[in-house]
């Protein structure tokens, strides 16, 4: 029998309990003793809208084929459990092992609407991990952070040690690949951002020196190591039909906000209408085989 984070006492003092225990219908179950890497996936909101969003899924399912790596989801807890963490001092834990987030090697946060900056902040002080990215060690998780509002990481980039610029199907198994060859190695928590920098697409902020204007808009940005490149590029999957997508989707207890089975036809917009955030950051058209799809 697993053992849960919380007490039943506890979950029978909230709302939604369900949103707390794990062991949905298609949950991955792993021994953690087993694998190399352990990341926690964040989606910073409550676990009813985070079970809506489709990139996560998918990135579960892609981190969760290889044998060296262990997924496991975590959400924002509903305020009412966010009071009874405090004061008991139980730390945030993913659902799947129900173990602490700070446990595990990554702690990756998909970073969709600006709206969730703040809870970004409750996943990390729940955690206990550091808020800013210069003060941990490796006695806390790389956070790496993804996603539409990555395009713009500068007003949150003190608190993460990376961010994933463009779509995660194409250099996560070259991160992961290089971290595990990192530590192996015994490398300086340093030495691998270094080593990440120089992956297409990972931007690391703390490799780079910054300055801004009176108004807050940004003067200049630049390397201050042979490690950072100058320009950080956008990672595009362009072949959608062969990418990789979820056969046995996680099902929640719960209603979630899209209740629905969903099937991803396409990325990017027929439109490409300049006001449109979507439009543009998931850009070019790429559609999926219709063959494929049926």
């Amino acid at each position: 029998m697993r053992k849960l984070a919380l007490s039943d006492e506890i979950l029978l003092s909230v709302s939604q309990p369900a949103r707390y225990i794990g062991n949905e219908v298609n949950m991955v179950v792993k021994d953690p003793s087993n694998v190399d890497i352990r990341f926690a996936m964040c989606f910073p909101d409550v676990y009813d809208i985070g079970m809506s969003h489709l990139g996560i899924q998918i990135l579960y399912d892609m981190f969760n084929r290889r044998e060296d790596t262990y997924c496991e989801r975590v959400y924002s807890p509903w305020t009412d459990l966010d009071k009874i963490m405090r004061e008991e001092n139980i730390p945030l834990f993913a659902l799947e092992s129900q173990d602490p987030v700070k446990m595990f090697d990554f702690l990756g946060i998909t970073i969709q609407y600006e709206m969730c900056y703040t809870n970004i902040l409750q996943i990390l002080d729940l955690s206990q991990i550091p808020l800013h990215a210069n003060e941990r060690t490796w006695d806390d998780p790389i956070v790496i952070g993804g996603g539409p509002c990555s395009y713009n990481p500068e007003p949150i980039a003190e608190f993460f040690d990376m961010f994933y610029i463009g779509e995660g199907e194409v250099v996560y198994d070259q991160l992961l690949d290089t971290y595990k060859e990192s530590r192996k190695r015994g490398d300086s928590r340093e030495q691998f951002l270094k080593l990440a920098a120089q992956i297409p697409g990972i931007y690391v902020p703390s490799l780079y020196d910054v300055e801004y204007n009176e108004d807050g808009t940004l003067k200049s940005f630049t390397p201050n190591c042979p490690e950072a490149p100058e320009k950080v590029e956008k990672q595009l999957i362009m072949d959608m039909t062969s990418a990789i997508y979820p056969e046995k989707p996680l099902v929640p207890f719960i209603k979630a906000t899209q209740d629905r089975v969903v099937l991803e036809i396409m990325r990017g917009c027929i439109r490409g209408c300049r006001f449109c955030q979507a439009g543009q950051i998931y850009k070019p058209l790429r559609e999926k085989d219709v063959e494929h799809l049926k």
